[in-house]
Order: C-alpha cells, then structure tokens, then sequence
C-alpha cells in the first residue's frame, strides 16, 4: 500500500504501479486465478478500482505483466540449471531426458509460474486491448527465443528447430499443468474409486517424459 494520497510524480506513479502488481503477485500465491478479482485487489492495494485501471486496462493486463516478470526469471535462472545438469559429452538421446529432467524439474516449485501459463491463451489474452496484447507477445517470443537459445547450446542437434520445439514445450507445461491439477470432486471419485487414480499425474514425472518425448521426436525429425 503506497502512503500518498495521488500519485503527483512519475515515480509515485511508478511506485502505486508496483505496488499492484505486487499485491496481484502475493494473491496468487493465495489462490488460484479465477478468484482473483479487481475489486479484491483494489481493497488490499487500497485504491479505488477505478484507480486501479488507471494503471491497468483490466485483472488480465496485470496478470499478462506478472507472467512476463515470472517467466524472465524462469529464464535468467535455466542456464545454470542446465549447465549443472545435462552432461555435454552425453550421447544426445541422453542429453534430451536431462534437459528435459531439467525443464520439468526447474518447474516444480514455480507454482504461479505455471499457474499463469496455463491460462495464458484461454484466459490472460482475452480482455486486453491490441497494444497489451502485442507488448505481452513481444514479450513471451523473447523469452521463447531465451530457452531456444539455450536448448540449442546443449542439444545443437536440433538445428533451427530449437524454437519450435520450446513453443511445445511451453504449450504442455501449461496442458500438463492443468491436467495434474485434479477439481475436489475428481479428488473425491478417485477416492472412492482407486482405479481412476490410473489417470492422475505427478506434474514433474508426466511434464519430464512429455518433454523427453517431444525433445527426441524434435531430433529425429531434424536427423531424418
């Protein structure tokens, strides 16, 4: 909550600014999207809603900024990751299960991350104007790019599919996501009946070997 009453400056308007975006990020770690609203947030950030969409043209405008701030540091850490565990001298059908045991594995404790990921097309995109839209996408191609990059360096038998492959692996972390991520009432039917638990997944292990899959179908490809 910022202590002046109007933002005068462009740096108290910098600071009410972060300050929602903060408040967003806090929710998240609450709750799950959907129930996050403008007019709980402009109670906890102390503004009026209509303040709030002078800063943002609407909830998803705040939460598309919010994925680009939680991605790019997805992004910034990966080298290290990578770097720490994939195995340059590997063959390269062992080098792909340990990037992806790194991607996947990177993932399990970013929760928000994946959480936005997985609503970004269906959700997120939807109720912004062309300029949010096209500043966000801008946005996420760089970040495409970033791990492309990366994927690249350990794995250069992909060629020029490295980025092809990382817009799937975005698209399953997000699929994959939502799937591990059971209703109450699926948890209650697999409770009741232990045979429907055969389709229940642990995020990591079902994102690890999607991603081992599509990484050395990439490959194949590309050698073919």
């Amino acid at each position: 909550m910022t202590n002046f009453q109007r933002a005068r400056s462009e740096e108290q308007r910098e600071t009410r600014r972060q300050a929602i975006l903060d408040t967003t990020a806090g929710m998240l770690e609450e709750m799950p999207i959907g129930e996050i609203s403008l007019n709980e947030l402009s109670r906890r950030v102390g503004l009026a809603k209509s303040n709030v969409l002078r800063y943002f043209e609407s909830r998803e405008a705040i939460l598309l900024e919010l994925l680009d701030r939680a991605w790019r540091q997805w992004v910034a850490d990966l080298p290290a990751l990578a770097h720490a565990g994939i195995d340059q001298d590997a063959p390269v059908s062992r080098r792909a299960e340990q990037f992806a045991a790194v991607i996947a594995g990177s993932l399990a404790q970013r929760r928000v991350l994946c959480d936005l990921l997985s609503a970004q097309a269906g959700v997120l995109e939807h109720n912004v104007s062309p300029q949010v839209a096209a500043r966000y996408k801008r946005a996420a191609v760089a970040n495409v790019a970033d791990i492309a990059a990366l994927a690249h360096q350990h794995l250069p038998e992909l060629g020029n599919s490295a980025p092809q492959l990382t817009a799937a692996v975005i698209m399953a972390v997000g699929a994959v996501w939502t799937h591990a991520r059971p209703s109450p009432a699926m948890l209650a039917a697999y409770e009741a009946d232990p045979s429907l638990t055969a389709f229940k997944l642990d995020f990591v292990t079902a994102l690890q070997e999607m991603l081992a899959t599509l990484t050395a179908g990439t490959i194949a490809r590309v050698s073919a």
